[in-house]
Order: structure tokens, then sequence, then C-alpha cells
């Protein structure tokens, strides 16, 4: 996620101290953050599910994408250098680039979490327990309705705005 770096020049670079939030679960900010430097966790309640140190990191992106509160909280670990975005919509459609290699990464994260969900479902089939249940989401996360989306376009307004 580096090459994301190369396109960060229109954002605000902000020095992050260790233990301060950049994200708040449950908040929605709309903005878009890319770490420059340092150690960030990513953190669901108070457990750490994740710990970002790869300069180009995206952060906030899914709440951005799919227009909904963050569903984690991201903490400096160490005193870290972020870019942020006030407008992450504008700012996507400005760097198509970028969108294409966020979408990358989300693809590569469904991939991994698809490949272990199966994984599982192979391992627990037929035990009757909570985990034999991984076919029943495996499935329910093939058929989710699409959320709608109305791109628009140049000639339009935004209704969301």
């Amino acid at each position: 996620m580096h090459a994301i770096l190369d396109y960060c020049s229109g954002g605000v670079q902000r020095k992050v101290p260790a233990g301060a939030f950049v994200i708040q679960e449950g908040g929605t900010t709309g903005r878009l953050y890319v770490l420059v430097d340092g150690r960030l966790e990513v953190t669901k309640g108070d457990t750490v599910v994740a710990v970002i140190t790869e300069p180009g990191a995206v952060l906030g992106e899914m709440s951005v994408l799919l227009d909904q509160p963050h569903t984690a909280s991201v903490r400096a670990a160490s005193d870290s250098i972020i870019y942020e975005f006030d407008d992450a919509a504008s700012f996507l459609d400005e760097q198509p680039a970028v969108a294409l290699l966020i979408a990358r990464l989300l693809a590569q994260r469904l991939n991994v979490a698809n490949t272990y969900l199966a994984d599982l479902k192979q391992q627990y089939a037929g035990h009757g327990n909570h985990l034999a249940m991984v076919g029943d989401i495996l499935q329910s996360m093939i058929n989710l309705p699409p959320k709608e989306v109305s791109p628009g376009s140049d000639r339009q307004s935004d209704p969301r705005m």
C-alpha cells in the first residue's frame, strides 16, 4: 500500500501522539486516513485485532465506502504521522488510482476471510457445535443484498450533500 503515499499531497499531514485515537468505534467522520510513519492499533471493544506499521496503510475506508459508523477504533501505539482527508469521497473521486488500490485491498481481505471461513467449515462440518454454523455464515455473506448506490454524475449534485 506504500504506493498510496504518492497520491496524498492534498491531505493534511498530522502528528498523532502515542495513546491518541485517530478513529473511535461507532463514530462517523467521513474522513480517510493514511499512515505515513508509526505504529497504530486497531481495536474492537477492548481487543486489539490488528497492528498497522506499513506506510500507506489506509484507515476509515469501510466507514466512508459503506456510509456507516466506524466498526473499530484506531489508536496510535507510538508517536505516528498520518495524512487526513476531510472529504474522503472527493479525494477518491479525484484519485481513482487510490480507489482502485483500496478496492484491491478490500478484495484481498475478503479473500482471506472467505478462505478462513471455508477452512473452518471443512474442519468442523458435522460436529454440531457453534463452529458448524460456518456454512450458514458463508451463505449469508454470499447472499447479502447490495446496498443501493447512486454514484451520480458530474452534471448532477450529490443528494447527500
